[in-house]
């Protein structure tokens, strides 16, 4: 019964155990990662274009829904820098008129994105993860965090600048620099370097002071906070306010209402594709991180249930005023470091957001703008891994071509059109390159049973055998480049008899194959040359003798390429070369 139920909620594999050490280890962990996340979810309500309270909605319920159906014990939900992005562009397209709001719009987009992983969860499309190649999701996060970051210099600067692709904000940006407001830009120079100090040196300057490495790695990740109370403190006692430096202003306290998102047909058209992209992202985002902290503790994760997690989060974003959220890297390395055991602590942390959400705001409606916005660039500059095109460059040629043509389309047109572009450029090369599989002619090494490539080793051959190995499965899109390259290479050497499909590496064959070996069976045998296949793998021959074509065959399936030679062309086997295996050796 509980393996049945832990199908669909995460929780009954841990609740059951659930004691008190656990219980201590998961409060800890929470307030550490509590006093994080309230800079954080502000700063990406910001960067969502979005009022900042709702930054802090969206770090309450949907963390408790990922505790109760997700399955990393320490993966911590909320709002991500490149999410937000999204968020923001997806919002600006159906909020132009004014018809609708931008917290209702966002609220849709989440309710939308839940929905569609609650579905792929119980669908059990987890697997398609796994179209996303990682060349594609490193330009597009690469791409997105230069655009976050960009975006946010305006409030570094104090000025007015818009964009939606990155020459456009820069050009905003530029034409606006004569407009700069002296203290915000001294107020954001000083947090970005302190937060930038605090990547690199905070954290030796802990250790001297007799904490722990990997406590000291903990608190170093708690700059923000610091940013965030020493820069209020400036506001209040210099009046930076009245020198121009805007804040964030009231922010209204208390727990958010719970509310059914809009049902409107229009809009859920209009965000479908957007929370569709939002949807896959981050889905994409938050496994690779939780499968990463999994395997520090030999933990497993279930795609389909980290489906169910983040779709659970997602309605519970929405019915609670949040916007889309997924696993975060930063919140989740300082959630696993802090000694985070179960995903109780994320049901902690979010009492602890529901606190702050009731008692502190009166204290942070002079937190700086500019203040946030230093916190979302150095912490989307971390993401940014331009260097990846040089070492894709240099392994594969077809990954560099989607990876760059994501980087620069998500720069120049935007985030959606960038992640599209890079999946189908991605998909389409990727048929390409499976279009034309390698393929060799093999000879057999001697001395032994293998077989290998006659344009790389020293092998025997017969002129009446023709043995071709084939490195791929067999599928509509590279169906007709094997029939064409069996068959001219046979027109090429009139001696040829037999023809040995060497299926090593052939895990499938689907229909469109089978009838292109149907027709290889037929016009070999037209040509007086019998088509043999040899190591064929089991669920590969199941399919196969449910057709009639091993019927039709007019040669033999041999268990093994030496079987095949040995008895298609026997003289090769003692043509005076020291052959072992004839001695009892190398068996």
């Amino acid at each position: 019964m509980q393996k049945k139920l832990s199908q669909y909620l995460g929780c009954a594999d841990w609740i059951g155990g659930y004691g008190r050490q656990a219980l201590t280890s998961d409060l800890i962990a929470a307030a550490i990662v509590t006093i994080m996340l309230i800079p954080q979810s502000l700063a990406y309500a910001l960067l969502a274009g979005l009022p900042p309270q709702v930054g802090l909605y969206a770090s309450m319920l949907p963390l408790v829904g990922y505790a109760i159906f997700g399955s990393s014990r320490t993966l911590s939900v909320g709002p991500v820098a490149v999410i937000s992005l999204m968020t923001a562009i997806a919002i600006a397209r159906v909020t132009e008129t004014g018809a609708i709001g931008v917290t209702e719009a966002a609220i849709a987009l989440a309710a939308i994105s839940g929905i569609m992983l609650l579905t792929m969860g119980l669908l059990g499309l987890g697997f398609l993860a796994n179209f996303l190649s990682h060349p594609v999701i490193s330009g597009f996060i690469s791409a997105s965090g230069l655009l976050i970051a960009a975006s946010q210099l305006k409030h570094i600067f104090g000025i007015s600048a818009s964009g939606h692709n990155l020459f456009e904000i820069l050009t905003e940006f530029f034409s606006q620099l004569g407009t700069t407001n002296l203290p915000t830009l001294i107020l954001g120079g000083l947090v970005l370097a302190f937060l930038f100090w605090c990547r690199k040196g905070l954290k030796p300057l802990l250790i001297k002071t007799g904490l722990s490495s990997d406590k000291a790695a903990v608190w170093a990740r708690t700059g923000p906070v610091w940013a965030v109370i020493v820069s209020t403190a400036a506001v209040a006692l210099f009046g930076l306010e009245q020198m121009g430096v805007k804040t964030l202003g009231d922010v209204p306290a208390g727990l958010p209402n719970l509310a059914l998102p809009s049902f409107e047909l229009d809009l859920w058209k209009t965000l479908a594709t957007s929370a569709l992209l939002i949807s896959v992202v981050g889905f994409v985002e938050s496994i690779s991180v939780a499968q990463t902290l999994a395997a520090k503790r030999r933990q497993s994760i279930n795609p389909n249930q980290e489906l169910l997690g983040l779709g659970a989060a997602n309605l519970s974003s929405a019915f609670s005023g949040g916007f889309p959220v997924t696993g975060g890297f930063s919140r989740s390395v300082v959630n696993f470091d802090a000694g985070a055991i179960t995903p109780a602590a994320g049901i902690y942390t979010a009492i602890g957001i529901a606190m702050a959400t009731m008692f502190l705001t009166p204290w942070i409606k002079m937190l700086p703008i500019a203040t946030l916005a230093a916190t979302i660039i150095v912490a989307v500059l971390s993401l940014i891994d331009l260097g990846a095109l040089t070492r894709t460059f240099s392994f594969s040629k077809t990954d560099f071509i989607a990876m760059f043509a994501t980087i620069l389309l998500t720069l120049i047109s935007g985030v959606e059109l960038g992640i599209l572009v890079g999946v189908g450029l991605s998909l389409s090369l990727f048929l390409y390159r499976t279009s034309k599989p390698h393929t060799a002619v093999v000879g057999r090494v001697p001395g032994t049973e293998h077989f290998r490539n006659v344009n790389r080793h020293k092998v025997i051959t017969s002129d009446r055998l023709l043995s071709i190995r084939v490195d791929a499965s067999l599928y509509f899109a590279n169906a007709r480049f094997l029939e064409s390259c069996l068959l001219s290479k046979v027109a090429l050497n009139p001696e040829i008899k037999n023809l040995v499909l060497m299926c090593t590496a052939v895990n499938d064959i689907d229909a469109s194959a089978l009838e292109s070996l149907e027709a290889i069976n037929q016009r070999l045998d037209e040509a007086g040359v019998k088509f043999h296949l040899s190591e064929v793998k089991g669920p590969v021959m199941d399919k196969l003798q449910r057709t009639e074509f091993l019927e039709t065959l007019t040669g033999e399936v041999f268990l093994t390429q030496y079987q095949a030679v040995k008895a298609l062309a026997p003289e090769t086997l003692n043509n005076g070369i020291d052959d072992k295996h004839n001695n009892g050796e190398n068996q």
